[in-house]
């Protein structure tokens, strides 16, 4: 039952990741990946707020965990996109720009997740 649950929170998180992605790049207009940037971002902070809510405050059961986290959030984040946008900066000598890309991509998501487990924490007063 659990496989079924991540199969369809990853079917959901995939077409949210596309829709977000497109979204942001088509309203930004610019090369660089913010669409993935965004979803990426966007994940880490549902990462955070998903498992301060499972694991902390001991709220949900596990597979709803499992379809949340694996399933939802793995099918919406991008690690393989941004991977591949870093990997083609290099690719054309532009190591400033794939750089900042990394940097900016640690950066927000590790402060999304944290950001979300500190909304959080608040909300639920754990």
């Amino acid at each position: 039952m659990k496989l079924l649950w991540v199969g369809l929170g990853g079917a959901a998180g995939s077409v949210a990741r596309y829709l977000l992605e497109s979204l942001v790049q088509r309203s930004t207009g610019t090369s660089f990946p913010l669409g993935t940037l965004a979803v990426n971002v966007v994940g880490s902070l549902g990462m955070g707020i998903a498992m301060h809510v499972a694991i902390a405050a001991g709220a949900v059961h596990s597979t709803a965990r499992i379809a949340v986290t694996a399933g939802l959030l793995g099918g919406f984040t991008t690690y393989s996109a941004f991977n591949q946008d870093v990997l083609e900066y290099l690719r054309r000598g532009e190591w400033a720009t794939g750089g900042a890309y990394v940097g900016a991509t640690v950066f927000a998501c590790l402060a999304a997740g944290a950001i979300g487990v500190v909304l959080t924490r608040a909300a639920l007063a754990t």
